[in-house]
């Protein structure tokens, strides 16, 4: 519950190519203003200094973004090549990222998935915000997807809360804290999507619990913990317990390995048409030219 440091980067991992920390809350990963001290780069630059890249503008790359507000797991890659490895991962929506929070109210449906569309709000005063697609001056929504799992229902500072599981299956910007908040279930803390009401907890509740990386030859996988626990913060006060965080984190990598593997099968059966198509017209090329040259070879005979 400290604020953070120069000093307190935790890291998660280290190898050649890679580096995840736990970000901090209330923290901005990298800033081009001069008097904004506390920064993820900053640390990486107190702690990892032989590790800074002087070819970059920042010294270090970073391979996802976290809000300002939000904590959790941050991959920072080492190396160009490394940067690439990790970027076609997120380009292609193979990357997993699972993020526990504490929502206003309780829950009803224990899971679902929230598809509010999402864009930027051009209203003013708000367009530091984003908005779903059905609410005035809200330009150009995107589709988004978020799962989310119910895992305890109870009371932070007496008033009701539910934490839960959220896997947003797009990335849009803010997409968690605006999805909540369409349900009607804001994160606990969120000052920027509750107008500026929920000023009273320390922090925002949303963290990062994990990222997985589906590399080659060895695929990065890592977890941030979870803050979210009585033992860290006394005012949540949990009541009833639906799952585990465990159980619910492990049926989502299971799904998403199910989900990976039909995609590579259908690839391979994909790529294994193609050759077939290529090889079956090489061989319909291939006979038609011996077609030609035996007309050719009787028009010659019939001449004689």
């Amino acid at each position: 519950m400290e604020p953070a440091t120069l000093q307190s980067l935790r890291v998660l991992f280290q190898s050649n190519d890679y580096i995840v920390v736990d970000k901090h809350w209330d923290i901005r990963i990298d800033s081009k203003m001069w008097y904004e001290k506390q920064t993820v780069q900053a640390q990486l630059r107190h702690r990892f200094p032989e590790l800074a890249d002087p070819t970059t503008y920042y010294g270090f790359r970073f391979c996802h973004q976290l809000d300002f507000s939000t904590s959790g797991a941050l991959c920072v890659a080492l190396n160009k090549a490394a940067a690439g490895r990790a970027f076609r991962c997120f380009k292609d929506r193979t990357v997993t990222k699972v993020y526990v929070a504490l929502i206003r109210g309780w829950v009803d449906k224990e899971t679902q998935t929230v598809d509010f569309s999402i864009g930027k709000n051009s209203t003013e005063g708000k367009t530091h915000m984003m908005c779903v697609g059905d609410t005035e001056g809200c330009e150009n929504p995107k589709p988004c997807q978020t799962e989310l799992t119910v895992l305890e229902y109870g009371l932070y500072d007496s008033s009701a809360v539910t934490k839960v599981l959220l896997e947003p299956l797009t990335g849009r910007t803010h997409q968690l804290r605006v999805h909540c908040s369409a349900l009607g279930h804001p994160i606990v803390g969120d000052f920027t999507y509750s107008c500026g009401a929920d000023d009273a907890p320390y922090r925002m509740m949303l963290h990062a619990h994990l990222l997985h990386l589906p590399l080659e030859p060895e695929p990065l996988l890592v977890c941030a913990g979870d803050p979210f626990l009585p033992s860290v913060d006394p005012k949540w006060l949990p009541q009833r317990s639906v799952r585990t965080l465990k159980e619910t984190v492990d049926a989502v990598l299971k799904r998403k390995a199910e989900e990976q593997r039909g995609q590579r099968e259908q690839e391979e059966e994909a790529s294994r048409r193609r050759e077939e198509k290529i090889k079956e017209q090489r061989n319909k090329a291939v006979d038609e030219t011996d077609q030609t040259q035996c007309q050719e070879w009787l028009s010659e005979w019939s001449g004689d």
